[in-house]
């Protein structure tokens, strides 16, 4: 009896010390702050003009910090002018094609540099037009989760981009502290199909043929698998659905929107308003197709917001500049 109390105790010491060192290795590789960004080459895909543009993404290591850093010596693409529009504001965690710069026809094998040094430590994004480094929109439906790896379908191969206009001037003026609304039009093709949680559930019941099953496949039980079913790719995996979010580029201070904007980084946590969790569902697509937000900002200076309509597959972007006074 002695020795089996003892093996027992001795057991759930074990499963105790193993479960603590579990947790801090888990918290070691998990940061909030004082990371560094970085920067990432997406691919390059080419212009009807002959040109070509590189694309650009990053890997933000922390959950929570959002470093503003500046174009300058710690921020600057070479050759060439140090300002080509990156931005100088860091979301969390992965952001996929960010921005694309242009280069020249004759652009040829030299390398495209993005620098940059965030919280003491540089890092570079090396550019070039290697064949194998071709992006269309199959790759980048597939990079940012819309499609399993290497594979599409007649549905994916017809997307197009949403289309984004901006209603009202590109330059405006603010006061801090006081709320800028701003109307923006989107229009989509409706592709790729929106992932519908009722749809599903509603087919899946079909399938199994009613009755006594179809109790396990309502919304709120298709919910629950997706919110427990292991990774099904290997690369991430991304609700399909149209929506429009505006973000904070470059500025000196924070900008609040009302209603909370979608988030366009990698947040793979469950809850998370993301694309990118488990259990998002895409946000009601307004009748007129325009989307209204109110904008509030916390200091004086220029200030460029960044909007991006995204239907799951493919992405179209919109700039402003905000001009905020005392």
């Amino acid at each position: 009896m002695r020795k089996t109390v003892f093996t027992v105790r001795w057991l759930g010491t074990i499963f105790a010390v193993t479960t603590a060192l579990a947790s801090q290795i888990l918290m070691a590789q998990t940061y909030t702050h004082g990371q560094h960004v970085e920067p990432a080459f997406e691919g390059w895909r080419p212009n009807e003009d002959g040109t070509f543009n590189m694309m650009f993404g990053y890997m933000n290591e922390n959950w929570e910090e959002t470093p503003d850093v500046p174009v300058g010596e710690n921020n600057y693409i070479s050759p060439g002018e140090a300002d080509r529009g990156q931005p100088t504001h860091f979301l969390p965690r992965r952001n996929r094609f960010a921005f694309e710069v242009m280069v020249p026809a004759d652009w040829g094998d030299r390398e495209l540099v993005w620098t940059l040094n965030v919280n003491g430590q540089e890092r570079k994004a090396y550019a070039t037009l290697r064949q194998d480094y071709q992006v269309d929109n199959m790759v980048i439906a597939s990079e940012t989760g819309s499609l399993g790896a290497g594979t599409s379908s007649p549905e994916s191969r017809a997307n197009t981009p949403p289309i984004v206009s901006v209603i009202g001037d590109q330059i405006r003026s603010a006061r801090v502290g006081e709320s800028l609304v701003v109307d923006t039009e989107v229009v989509d093709d409706g592709l790729p199909e929106p992932t519908d949680v009722v749809e599903d559930a509603r087919r899946f019941a079909q399938f199994v043929g009613g009755g006594l099953a179809a109790l396990l496949v309502t919304p709120e039980a298709v919910m629950q698998r997706r919110l427990m079913r292991p990774p099904t790719r290997v690369t991430v995996d991304k609700v399909n659905g149209l929506y429009y979010s505006w973000n904070k580029w470059r500025g000196p201070g924070n900008v609040i929107f009302d209603p909370p904007q979608v988030k366009v980084w990698e947040d793979s946590r469950t809850s998370a308003n993301s694309p990118w969790g488990a259990l998002f569902t895409p946000p009601p697509v307004p009748e007129d197709g325009i989307y209204q937000v109110e904008m509030t900002f916390d200091m004086p200076g220029e200030y460029i917001l960044w909007g991006r309509a995204d239907d799951g597959g493919l992405y179209h972007d919109a700039f402003i500049t905000v001009n905020v006074n005392e």
